[in-house]
């Protein structure tokens, strides 16, 4: 069905009319750009500072002040990924400039990551296009196909042990490191991911010189894996859910696959703004190029949108079961119910 004759939430709206609808909030304003990044960089700074002179009274005082601070971390990689799709300043000199900085921040090589969050959003649901920047998502019949070792590897995989602890660990640490995915794709990704070790290395060792080496792991080792696991909660949230979209081509197009194969994660509103209004995903995915200090301007103007692929944070923990795409009743489906699929 082309993108065209759908009618969007409201039942009088395609999902192209909400293209040009969203194309009007689009344009950032510079001086809360500015606002935006301070309020997120001198936190963190300032609760890294007293989670070090916190630890000599007691590591428990320390570490309440590296849970804040993470939260500033998170918050900091999501002006990272504004910036990434150009709607942070809306200069690309300064989106990309103001990126490459916090990925130094966030373990992350910008334009390494950019690269393949692009391919994400470019194949968003698309069953034959899997495996860049997402979730690896298998069908019922693919995993019936697997063998017993490749059943088990899934599913271990899928726990969420794994999910949002060692595999968060895994890639902020050692994944974005090199440039997987991406060794044969020309110099940028190497540069992008070396030049940021480089400055990673040169960033740690003047820290460990001033507060001690023991202080610096015990401070910022735990702020990244807390953001780094929430991290991949929300983006596991953005689209692994029940009612979530997938499909194969000629069905499958961007914009339907947009709107319904992404999530508005109605979280309370501190969750909200410590998050940068990434719960408002299936607006972000419609026009990625809406700053995230707009998106509630959007449900405001049109709340029809808030009933579009609701889930509250209650509802949210019920998504971790949900591993494979049930392509008969088209819906994440949890392994027991797999076994009773047709």
């Amino acid at each position: 069905m082309n993108a065209t004759t759908r009618t969007g939430p409201g039942g009088d709206k395609t999902e192209r009319t909400w293209l040009k609808i969203l194309s009007t909030y689009r344009k950032p304003a510079i001086g809360r750009s500015l606002f935006e990044l301070c309020v997120t960089l001198v936190p963190f700074v300032l609760l890294w500072a007293a989670a070090w002179m916190a630890i000599d009274h007691g590591y428990w005082l320390g570490l309440i002040l590296v849970i804040p601070a993470a939260g500033f971390l998170l918050r900091l990689f999501m002006v990272q990924h504004d910036c990434g799709h150009g709607s942070f300043f809306g200069r690309r000199r300064f989106d990309d400039w103001t990126g490459r900085a916090i990925g130094i921040l966030t373990l992350t090589p910008y334009d390494y990551w950019r690269r393949a969050h692009a391919e994400h959003h470019a194949s968003a649901g698309n069953l034959d296009e899997r495996g860049v920047g997402d979730i690896a998502t298998f069908t019922v019949a693919e995993y019936r196909a697997l063998s017993r070792l490749g059943k088990l590897g899934y599913r271990l995989y899928r726990h969420p042990l794994v999910m949002f602890g060692i595999g968060p660990a895994w890639l902020f640490l050692f994944k974005q490191r090199l440039p997987f995915g991406m060794m044969r794709a020309g110099a940028l990704p190497w540069i992008s991911t070396m030049g940021t070790n480089a400055v990673v290395v040169a960033l740690a060792a003047l820290l460990i010189w001033a507060v001690g080496i023991v202080p610096f792991l015990l401070i910022h080792l735990p702020i990244v894996l807390i953001a780094g696991s929430v991290g991949v909660w929300l983006f596991y949230i953005q689209h692994q859910f029940e009612e979530t979209h997938w499909s194969r081509p000629p069905e499958w197009t961007l914009q339907h696959a947009a709107m319904h194969g992404a999530s508005y994660y109605d979280l309370p509103r501190p969750l909200r703004w410590i998050t940068a209004n990434i719960g408002m995903h299936h607006i972000h995915h419609i026009s990625s190029r809406v700053p995230f200090y707009r998106l509630p301007e959007v449900l405001r103007d049109y709340p029809e949108l808030t009933s579009v692929s609701r889930i509250t944070l209650k509802e949210s923990l019920r998504c971790v079961k949900f591993i494979l795409w049930d392509e008969n009743s088209r819906r994440l489906v949890s392994l027991s119910e797999a076994k009773r699929c047709p």
